[in-house]
């Protein structure tokens, strides 16, 4: 694509799903610096960032999706498209629960550090390793 030349709409859908998980990854980092640190948004933070990195590649790739917050699911139909993330998605795909186990009243259950700094490096090496699988082209504009 020319430098003059605007985007197509797919591109932008694709920039559009990296950006909001490259904004979940910096919540999420934000969230541990917190006194005390928030935990759980944490690994809600990490989950929403690996489901929305997948499914920016699979738009990309013009793969359909339900609407699914199944880590595990997204990550099998990544690694059609790349089969080289294989261990990457089984890593992620543990992260699956985070989208709703420490949302909700009445779940006892918290994340620890370890979960959530897990959780943390976990989403950013899927964010990292989607925009490396993906065009340039398909990188959002960097906010301030």
């Amino acid at each position: 694509m020319a430098d003059d030349e605007a985007p197509d709409v797919r591109t932008l859908e694709v920039r559009g799903w990296l950006l909001r998980a490259s904004e979940d990854l910096r919540a999420g980092r934000h969230d541990l610096t917190a006194i005390p640190p928030l935990l759980n948004d944490v690994a809600f933070h990490a989950q929403q960032c690996a489901e929305k990195s997948m499914k920016a590649l699979l738009v990309h790739h013009e793969r359909p999706f339900r609407k699914t917050h199944n880590l595990t699911e997204l990550g099998h139909a990544v690694v059609t498209l790349e089969p080289s993330l294989i261990e990457l998605m089984k890593r992620a795909s543990m992260m699956t629960e985070f989208a709703w186990r420490f949302r909700y009243p009445g779940e006892l259950a918290s994340a620890s550090w370890d979960d959530a700094t897990e959780a943390i490096d976990t989403a950013a090496a899927v964010l990292d390793a989607i925009m490396n699988a993906l065009p340039t082209t398909c990188r959002p504009e960097e906010s301030s």
